[in-house]
């Protein structure tokens, strides 16, 4: 049997150094994300190209921006200011021969021959005053529109004048050598409108063949 051991106190052992517990490494921080591919800079506009040089609108040429429609410069313009009032003042000198007789209006071919003038009288007029105006603006009128007016009117005009001239100048040598009645008639007279009537046609041909080649040409380009 074993011997009581007097009381004692127990036998107390130290705690063991508490173990320090390394704190878990933060996590790495995340890459910052590639910074942004900047934006390409915008490419340079590229220059406008020159604009190509206007064709001249038909029946404009050379009379600048400012020109109306259907308007050109002509250089002739004086030239043919000149042509037409000689016609309108031989029309008038024919109405005025044959007036001058006052048996005219008995005879039909007579009374062609002053209608005929004084149509022809009142054309050319017009057209005077019409190119007047173009000298003073410096500009002319045409456009294919107009210039075919010009033509059919000059060539109608023409007509009536050359067959009323034709037809005059028949009665007339007629009373003058076949009935040999001018002592009774102002043959005279008669023959001064012939003259002046023929005369008239005369400025008025080339009008009618320049007219008429204007238009063809234009009928001719594309």
């Amino acid at each position: 049997m074993m011997p009581r051991l007097p009381f004692s106190h127990p036998v107390v052992h130290p705690d063991p150094a508490p173990v320090p517990v390394e704190a878990p490494a933060p996590p790495a921080p995340a890459p910052a994300p590639a910074a942004a591919a900047a934006p390409a800079p915008d490419p340079a506009p590229a220059p406008a190209p020159a604009a190509a040089p206007q064709a001249p609108v038909q029946g404009q040429g050379n009379a600048g921006p400012n020109a109306p429609p259907g308007v050109l410069m002509h250089g002739l313009h004086g030239g043919a200011l000149v042509v037409r009032l000689a016609q309108a003042l031989l029309a008038a000198a024919a109405i005025a021969a044959m007036a001058s007789a006052r048996d005219f209006a008995s005879l039909t071919a007579f009374r062609y021959l002053v209608a005929a003038a004084a149509l022809q009288c009142l054309w050319s007029l017009v057209l005077s005053i019409l190119y007047f105006y173009a000298l003073l603006v410096g500009r002319s009128y045409r456009t294919p529109r107009a210039i075919a007016i010009l033509c059919a009117g000059d060539w109608i005009t023409g007509v009536l004048t050359f067959t009323a001239a034709c037809a005059s100048a028949g009665i007339t040598t007629f009373i003058n050598d076949d009935l040999e009645a001018c002592y009774e008639n102002h043959c005279p007279s008669f023959m001064a409108a012939t003259a002046m009537t023929f005369l008239t046609w005369f400025a008025v041909a080339p009008c009618c063949v320049l007219n008429l080649g204007s238009v063809v040409h234009k009928l001719q380009r594309p």
